[in-house]
């Protein structure tokens, strides 16, 4: 379930990136102080969190199941990537209130779109190595 509150809460900042990206002036500053105001704080603490409970979960499950923590390349690969893409949620927490205030130039939003697009592919990513399992044992 926190997976896929993850994901979703990505695929919004995903959404609102673009819609300010295509917007300009007062336009585009107003949807990046929405962005900033209504989904950084909230939705990203919350995407965090999710993104902390599926880390932990997944560590759980996998010290107790026959999967084992990185006993299967697919494991620890998702592993892996649910590190990086929870540190990619805290880089993008800086760069997106920077711009709403003003304080970087409108310009930048290439790297939160980046950021943004990233993590959706890395979590979706994950979502696929869970389902299909490929790849075979870490040690025979």
């Amino acid at each position: 379930m926190s997976a896929g509150a993850w994901i979703g809460i990505d695929i919004i900042s995903v959404v609102l990136v673009a819609i300010g990206w295509r917007r300009a002036g007062d336009d585009r500053t107003a949807v990046y102080r929405a962005l900033a105001d209504l989904f950084v704080v909230p939705l990203l603490l919350a995407a965090l969190i999710a993104g902390m409970a599926c880390l932990i979960t997944g560590v759980l499950l996998g010290l107790a199941t026959k999967w084992a923590l990185i006993r299967y390349w697919w494991v620890a690969v998702k592993l892996i990537l649910s590190v990086v893409a929870c540190a990619m949620m805290l880089a993008f927490l800086g760069p997106i209130t920077e711009l709403s205030t003003g304080e970087q130039p409108l310009q930048d939003i290439w790297f939160v779109s980046f950021l943004a697009a990233t993590a959706l592919a890395l979590l979706s990513l994950a979502t696929a190595l869970s389902v299909f399992k490929p790849w075979g044992r870490v040690w025979k």
